[in-house]
């Protein structure tokens, strides 16, 4: 039977951290500054090389959270999608932890 995950335990489909802050950056700047940051914006706000910065763009395209026709700015950058689609998000258990919250609730 096939899976959809890879070795990791993570769906093949979901972005990487980095793939997500950039995707989060983007968002973020579109909403608060009205416009979108340059690639050397994007290399400041990451830490990371421009070719990573491009690398992490070229992704976004390619799963469909980001258009990017004219790939001469960044101002041409058209976001479908600002969040992680629900089916590719990381799963947390929400179970409740041994932890003794009683002291502090029990009073």
């Amino acid at each position: 039977m096939a899976s959809n995950q890879d070795g990791r335990g993570r769906g093949i489909g979901m972005l990487t951290d980095y793939q997500r802050k950039v995707l989060r950056i983007l968002y973020n700047y579109k909403s608060g500054r009205r416009r979108l940051p340059t690639v050397h914006e994007l290399t400041v706000k990451t830490g990371k090389h421009k070719p990573d910065v491009l690398t992490a763009l070229d992704a976004l395209v390619a799963a469909e959270y980001i258009h990017w026709e004219d790939r001469s700015n960044t101002a041409n950058i058209v976001i479908l999608e600002g969040w992680e689609r629900e089916g590719e998000r990381p799963k947390v258990d929400h179970t409740r932890s041994s932890g003794n919250i009683d002291y502090w609730t029990q009073y």
